[in-house]
């Protein structure tokens, strides 16, 4: 396809219209503009704004990334898609991403935990420098403007029906539609002769009714660790190291976010019915606890234990961990029975939950799901079955844990699929 010039008198064709107005499609749009300045670029979007993800990401700061730059160690964060990304991965990680926005004018910062975000602590910042780089690559964006269908031609080059009767000519397409939940890009897939993967809520929390946790919203255990076994599958998940937050319906915090990614398909099996242990203490077992618990007869012998919590957790879950082990308010630890040790110690280091649901649909930002990874070359992020079409983001069966994966994903996918779709062919 030769592309044609900005100036051509046929209004509605274009070089790659790009269906979705997210991070992937506008990476999309401003790599293939940038790569080759004569092509008419347009970006449709059926929301009244573009963006909308990234505005909202981060609590409103936007989580561009994470500070992960090894490709074979930032592949982990991705329960599907892993092994495909590897090699995008190594032309365009996060490194490239935090240049790309910082020598466009975005200082960045990265966070103790990996994170990075804007100096700002402000996603208009992001949304700002991409809209202004897509206006000086010349990209066209329309809002409001939803792709409805895409049929490919014969003679190459496709047809394009937008909501409202409109329709376009494109030499070629990128569906960045987003998680398939809307099924926008699904259909638009399917019909193409794509296998597409049916969606599945990929990042959040868990509800939970429990005496041991209730009312005590707010709190958090810095270095827990999660794991969870589903009966008749070989799964088993076992996330550590990582934060565990109560809220008002149950937990929450890094490491139930990225137990529920690990398990998205079996938890939506098992209608969100499952059971969880959660590690108090960490990487502790049961034989390091009550080594701690021997330490403390010995220093601290005339001390109550309901008084005096260790290993870090917060005072108020303590006490609930400590009369769910039926030790009384008066045990001190220098009386400890070899019996209520071992139940304390199964209290912190293999407390189980019984899960009971999980958050609310306005909660849930990932799906997993999506176009088939065998039907996509992911040198080019173009499809194996349609010549001239390309998916980038959370279209593709491709999720990642928190912590700004998932928008690399979307920055790596839109970038290479723009740049493969600049080419002539």
């Amino acid at each position: 396809m030769e592309l044609n010039d900005r100036e051509s008198p046929m209004n509605n064709a274009f070089d790659l219209v790009v269906a979705g107005g997210g991070a992937a499609g506008f990476f999309g749009a401003i790599a293939c503009a940038e790569a080759a300045p004569r092509a008419r670029v347009v970006i449709l979007e059926g929301a009244r704004e573009v963006l909308g993800k990234v505005k909202i990401s981060g609590g409103g700061r936007c989580n561009v990334t994470h500070a992960c730059f090894d490709p074979r160690e930032l592949i982990a964060r991705y329960p599907r898609g892993s092994q495909q990304l590897i090699g995008p991965f190594h032309r365009w990680g996060p490194a490239d991403t935090m240049d790309w926005f910082e020598t466009r004018g975005v200082p960045l910062k990265t966070e103790g935990d990996g994170r990075v975000f804007p100096v700002s602590d402000d996603s208009q910042s992001i949304i700002d420098c991409l809209t202004r780089a897509a206006r000086d690559a010349g990209v066209t964006v329309r809002t409001s403007t939803a792709v409805e269908d895409v049929t490919a031609n014969p003679e190459g080059g496709f047809d394009v029906a937008l909501t409202g009767g409109e329709r376009l000519r494109a030499g070629k397409v990128l569906l960045t539609t987003g998680g398939t939940r809307n099924r926008i890009g699904a259909d638009i897939a399917e019909k193409l002769g794509h296998r597409v993967l049916p969606a599945a809520p990929s990042l959040f929390t868990f509800k939970i009714d429990d005496p041991r946790i209730e009312g005590l919203q707010g709190l958090s255990v810095a270095n827990a660790r999660v794991g969870v076994a589903f009966p008749g599958s070989d799964l088993h998940i076992v996330i550590g190291g990582a934060p565990v937050l109560v809220t008002h319906w149950g937990l929450s915090g890094p490491a139930i976010l990225r137990t529920s990614a690990e398990g998205a398909r079996e938890m939506q099996g098992c209608d969100y019915r499952f059971e969880i242990d959660v590690n108090w203490c960490g990487e502790r077992d049961e034989k390091a606890i009550i080594a701690e618990f021997d330490r403390c007869r010995v220093e601290s012998p005339r001390r109550a234990i309901v008084n005096d919590p260790r290993f870090d957790i917060p005072a108020r879950l303590w006490k609930r961990l400590v009369a769910a082990a039926a030790a009384g308010e008066d045990l001190r630890w220098a009386q400890l029975p070899r019996e209520t040790a071992r139940a304390l110690a199964q209290q912190l280091g293999e407390c189980r939950f019984a899960v009971d649901g999980k958050s609310m649909n306005k909660d849930e930002f990932v799906t997993c799901g999506g176009v088939h990874l065998g039907d996509v070359n992911f040198k080019t992020m173009e499809s194996r079955v349609v010549a001239g079409l390309h998916f980038a983001g959370e279209v593709l069966d491709i999720d990642g844990v928190t912590g700004g994966f998932n928008f690399q994903s979307a920055w790596t996918t839109g970038k290479i699929a723009g740049g493969a779709a600049a080419e002539s062919g």
